[in-house]
């Protein structure tokens, strides 16, 4: 049995007041007094809750299962002393004597028996749940996922792995979410499976990671942009008038991040005329402006067709991509055959952009 003691405030109390000692207690409750004479300054009472020790569910199954003291402790690796203390526990806590002797043998009695089934499936499912888990036949599941990324990244790697799902994991369906701000809060509260994006200090560090690909940057201009004819010396990069995304930005426009540093080193600064929600929609104005938007490389190859792309003029640090994932889903083997399937994709699509 397990005990738990808990304290009751006395205005939550219907009990005879203590004023009169000749006064029981109510049912399951002890009174306390705490005097500093004349008058009582506290009262509390002691609520006493005993719980089922739930470990003789599993004594309890084995003798029903044997039928007899010596054959359940065989079972349960136990003495039969040890198995006869248990039956005895077992007895005073069910109040009914469960296996009785007839003869030479032990017979269960009628609750004894209605208890027979539902103990055999309660044991059977705690040693299924506690159990570590069997292989699993993805094409058996029927499930949502959701991955949360910022524009670019769906556009590159989405139909590879919607491919490859369809053959694998046909009952589940993905769902994509735009990733337009540095914050993890559906991933901790679980409405994100996968996200990905770059590991910075606003990032849970109880999150689970792996790389997925180092990108590198650069700009990206119209074919007709007045610099497209060669690539641009710093100088005139730094003349341009620049669209970048939010959160790469503070509240006045002024860049953050990788490039900024790069920049201030060589002292000079970078202020972005136009500031949108994500990728996408940057190189959407390029195509239509004398803007120039400066992206990672990789992430968004699909969404800079047909546009002029360079690297930056100066030294700029690279970022790598990372998949992050709350530990809850560790385990989950659909979880980890979506993980390891992005990362085959992306390593095949590096290899493949390195050949052509």
């Amino acid at each position: 049995m397990f005990t738990s003691i808990h304290l009751i405030p006395p205005e939550t109390l219907t009990s005879t007041p203590l004023s009169n000692p000749n006064s029981p207690p109510t049912a399951a409750c002890l009174p306390l007094r705490l005097l500093i004479k004349p008058k009582p300054i506290a009262l509390w009472c002691i609520r006493v809750t005993i719980r089922p020790d739930y470990n003789l569910l599993v004594t309890l199954d084995a003798l029903l299962k044997e039928g007899s003291v010596i054959g359940a402790a065989h079972r349960l690796k136990l003495s039969p002393s040890a198995m006869s203390r248990a039956l005895a526990r077992l007895r005073k806590t069910t109040g009914d004597p469960l296996l009785v002797r007839s003869g030479r043998r032990l017979v269960p009695t009628p609750r004894a028996l209605e208890l027979r089934q539902i103990t055999a499936q309660l044991v059977e499912e705690v040693e299924a749940a506690l159990s570590p888990l069997q292989e699993t036949d993805l094409k058996s599941i029927s499930r949502v996922l959701v991955l949360r990324s910022s524009d670019g990244f769906v556009e590159t790697f989405g139909p590879d792995l919607i491919a490859r799902l369809t053959v694998a994991a046909p009952g589940v369906q993905l769902r994509f979410v735009q990733k337009d701000a540095d914050d993890n809060h559906p991933l901790r509260e679980g409405e994100v499976d996968l996200e990905t994006g770059v590991i910075s200090s606003k990032t849970d560090p109880n999150f689970k990671s792996q790389a997925l690909l180092k990108d590198h940057f650069v700009y990206a201009m119209r074919p007709n942009h007045p610099y497209a004819a060669a690539p641009m010396t710093t100088a005139q990069y730094v003349a341009c008038e620049h669209v970048d995304v939010a959160r790469h930005t503070d509240a006045e426009n002024r860049r953050q991040g990788p490039i900024q540093a790069a920049l201030a080193d060589l002292g000079h600064h970078s202020i972005a005329q136009v500031v949108v929600g994500g990728f996408a929609a940057a190189l959407a104005l390029v195509r239509g402006t004398d803007l120039i938007a400066t992206v990672p490389a990789h992430h968004t190859r699909c969404l800079r067709q047909g546009l002029i792309c360079h690297k930056p003029p100066f030294p700029v640090l690279g970022v790598t991509v990372s998949m992050l994932w709350h530990p809850r889903y560790d385990a989950d083997p659909l979880h980890h055959w979506l993980r390891s399937t992005l990362r085959e994709i992306c390593a095949q699509r590096l290899q493949d952009w390195k050949k052509a």
